[in-house]
C-alpha cells in the first residue's frame, strides 16, 4: 500500500433509513473517498410486525388475511404461497379452473408491481412525466383487481382449497379489453425505456453485478435475471403455469438497465400469460374445502414480483398452526445489492439500491416470541 493511500481519508455517511428517494426503513453505511463508494454496510431491524407469531394465534384459515398484509403489492402472492403449503397438509387438490384463476391474480399482482417500479425508477432520475404515466396505466390493473375482489389493492380472493370469487364471462371479457389496452399505452412508453440517451445514462454500465456473483451470492428474481441466471420458480410449473407457454425473461449485461428490462418486458409477457389464461381456463368448481386438521411438515414457493417467496409451515392437528417461517426476495438480494455499490460515484445510489426494487417491511415482518416468553 503506498503512503498517500495509507493517510488517505475517507468519509463516512448514512443513507436512510429515513431518504425521501427510498421510503424503506433500512440503512446503508457507505464509505466513500470523494464522490467514490469504497465500502458499503448495511443496518436492518427498525421494523418488528410479529406476523409469524400471530400466525401462530389465529385460526390457519384466517391467516390467509394476515398473510396478504405482509406486502400489499404482492398480496396476491403470499397468499397463494401460503395456500399452497396448508393444501399440502390437509391433503386438498384444488380445482384446475381455481388454479387458473390464481395465475390471472397472480400475474396481475406482477403487473400492478412492475408498473409501479418503472415508476418509482423513473421518479428517482427526474423522469416526472414517464413516472406520473406509469402510474396512470397501472389504474387498469387496479380497476380489474377492484372488480374482482371489491378492493382496489387487496382484492383477497385466494382461500385454502381454491378461490373464493370466479371471473365470468361478461368480466373475463373487460380482463381481455385492460390487458389489450394497457399494452398499446406500455407501447407508447417503450421508446423512453429502449432508446432515451439520458435513461440509458443514468442505468447502462451502473451496479453491475456479474453472473458469478449473482449465483453465489443468491439473487433472485428480475436481480438475478438480469445477470443471466435462468432462475423462475414459476418453471417448475405451480398452479395453472404447467398448462401455459412461457421462457423467463433473461438479461446478461448485469446492470441497472439489465434489470429494467427484465421488469419492463415482463410486463408484456404477464398480459400475455393473463390473456393466454382466460382463453384456456376450463369451467368447473374453484373451491374444495378441506375435512381434516392441518398436521405435519410443508414447503411451498412461488415467483414474487420481486423473485422466490418461501413458506414453511408446520401443523400440529389442530386448527391453529405451531410454525409459519416466511422468506421473502428482498432478504435474498441485499448481499448482492451490497456487491453492486463499491466502485459507482454518491449520485448512483438511489438509483442502484432501487434496482432490487427494495421491500424492507416485507422481510422484516416477523418478531417471532417463544412460547413463556424471550425472542
Amino acid at each position: 500500500m503506498s503512503k498517500g493511500a495509507a493517510t488517505r481519508k475517507y468519509t463516512v455517511f448514512p443513507f436512510g433509513p429515513q431518504h425521501p428517494v427510498l421510503p424503506e426503513p433500512i440503512q446503508l453505511r457507505f464509505t466513500v473517498d470523494e464522490e467514490k463508494i469504497v465500502d458499503v454496510g448495511v443496518n436492518v431491524g427498525y421494523i418488528h410486525r410479529g406476523v409469524e407469531r400471530a400466525c401462530e394465534l389465529n385460526d390457519y384459515q384466517r391467516n390467509v388475511y394476515l398473510c396478504e398484509r405482509v406486502c400489499g403489492i404482492c398480496n396476491v402472492m403470499h397468499a397463494l404461497c401460503y395456500c399452497m403449503a396448508l393444501e399440502k397438509l390437509v391433503d386438498v387438490e384444488v380445482p384446475e379452473r381455481a388454479q387458473y384463476l390464481r395465475v390471472i391474480w397472480a400475474e396481475l399482482n406482477r403487473l400492478e408491481s412492475h408498473l409501479l417500479w418503472l415508476g418509482l425508477l423513473a421518479d428517482a432520475m427526474g423522469f416526472e412525466s414517464l413516472f406520473m404515466q406509469f402510474w396512470r396505466d397501472r389504474e387498469i390493473v387496479m380497476d380489474l383487481q377492484e372488480r374482482t375482489g371489491g378492493n382496489r389493492v387487496i382484492p383477497s380472493t385466494c382461500v385454502v382449497g381454491g378461490v373464493r370469487r370466479d371471473i365470468l364471462k361478461p368480466l373475463a371479457e373487460r380482463f381481455r379489453e385492460g390487458m389489450i389496452e394497457l399494452r398499446r399505452r406500455v407501447d407508447k412508453l417503450a421508446p423512453v425505456i429502449l432508446k432515451d440517451p439520458a435513461f440509458k445514462r443514468r442505468t447502462v454500465g451502473k451496479g453491475f453485478l456479474s453472473y458469478d456473483d449473482a449465483l453465489m451470492l443468491g439473487a433472485v428474481g428480475p436481480t438475478g435475471r438480469g445477470s443471466g441466471l435462468v432462475k423462475d420458480i414459476r418453471l417448475e410449473g405451480y398452479q395453472a403455469y404447467k398448462h401455459l407457454k412461457f421462457e423467463p425473461v433473461v438479461e446478461k449485461d448485469g446492470d441497472v438497465y439489465a434489470r429494467t428490462l427484465v421488469r419492463f418486458y415482463e410486463v408484456y409477457q404477464a398480459i400475455d400469460l393473463i390473456l393466454e389464461a382466460l382463453k384456456s381456463m376450463p369451467e368447473g368448481e374453484i373451491r374444495v374445502k378441506p375435512e381434516k386438521w392441518p398436521e405435519g411438515e410443508a414447503v411451498a414457493r412461488v415467483e414474487q414480483p420481486r423473485g422466490e417467496l418461501f413458506y414453511y409451515v408446520k401443523g400440529n392437528g389442530t386448527n391453529r398452526l405451531e410454525r409459519v417461517k416466511i422468506r421473502t426476495p428482498t432478504l435474498a438480494n441485499i448481499p448482492p445489492l451490497l456487491a453492486m455499490l463499491p466502485g459507482y460515484e454518491v449520485a448512483d445510489i438511489p438509483v442502484i439500491v432501487l434496482s432490487i426494487d427494495p421491500c424492507i417491511a416485507c422481510t422484516e415482518r416477523i418478531t417471532h416470541v417463544k412460547k413463556g416468553g424471550g425472542n
